[in-house]
């Protein structure tokens, strides 16, 4: 889908929504288990100073993950979809 971007390349302050994840592994079930289903808003607070790892807020809690797990996410910029939805 058009305007899907990996999590790990929001800018801070940015929100988005997941679109999808990996199906098994580590990270799928870590992920799954603190509640990054596809469909769930995310926002990126903030990045390490070396850029890694990332905090996020998702469910109205922070999470911070590894920026190797988040380079598997896939988001959809809430601006984008924004974009998309409006009429012409």
């Amino acid at each position: 889908m058009a305007g899907e971007i990996k999590l790990s390349e929001l800018t801070a302050g940015s929100s988005a929504v997941v679109r999808g994840y990996p199906k098994s592994g580590g990270a799928f079930l870590r992920l799954r288990e603190m509640g990054v289903l596809p469909g769930t808003g995310v926002t990126l607070v903030r990045t390490a100073p070396l850029g890694d790892p990332i905090e996020i807020k998702v469910r109205g809690y922070l999470l911070t993950l590894r920026k190797s797990e988040a380079e598997h996410v896939l988001v959809e910029p809430v601006a984008a979809r924004q974009a998309a939805e409006k009429p012409q």
